[in-house]
């Protein structure tokens, strides 16, 4: 059992690496986007419609999907000062404390945005701009994937917990 769930570990941080490095390319293109939109609009004076919303998207996108990613790396927001003052061992107990407060309210999201997500799957919803793209659509749907990717990364890093086979957790989390 204990090698099944280190296999689990293992497989899911490759995925959130993969996923997390993936979507840097989804920045990129935002950056393209809103470079072109600068020229357009400035240097020739054709604004576009679209070019906001899809930069946007891409980088909420690249947001949400890539919270694996921050996860697998310990890379969230800490009170890092805390971890001189108590020391290793309680500093360990205070990583347990935080993953399983992030698990909890990040299952409670999910449950909350689960209807909402399979109920825009069955009638898409328009942004109601000029460009009027199926943003809402996917954004209620990307965070729900989000929310799994997270679920699933904190196991992982539980059973890394557990199993004391945690990396190296300093210079910053």
């Amino acid at each position: 059992m204990k090698n099944l769930l280190a296999r689990f570990a293992d497989g899911m941080d490759r995925v959130s690496v993969f996923i997390g490095q993936g979507c840097s390319i989804l920045f990129l293109a935002c950056i393209v986007i809103s470079a072109a939109e600068v020229v357009l609009r400035y240097g020739f004076d054709r604004p576009t419609v679209w070019s906001t919303e899809l930069a946007m998207t891409l980088c909420a996108t690249a947001w949400v999907l890539a919270v694996g990613f921050v996860t697998e790396r310990n890379r969230h927001i800490s009170i890092t000062m805390l971890e001189l003052v108590v020391g290793p061992r309680i500093w360990r107990l205070f990583r347990l404390f935080q993953m399983l407060i992030a698990f909890g309210a990040i299952a409670v999201l999910t449950m909350a945005l689960w209807k909402p997500a399979m109920k825009v799957l069955s009638r898409t919803e328009y942004s109601g701009t000029a460009f009027n793209s199926i943003q809402p659509t996917i954004f209620k749907v990307l965070i729900v994937i989000g929310c799994f990717l997270y679920l699933a990364q904190l196991i992982a890093n539980l059973i890394r917990w557990f199993q004391h086979t945690e990396g190296d957790l300093s210079g910053g989390h």
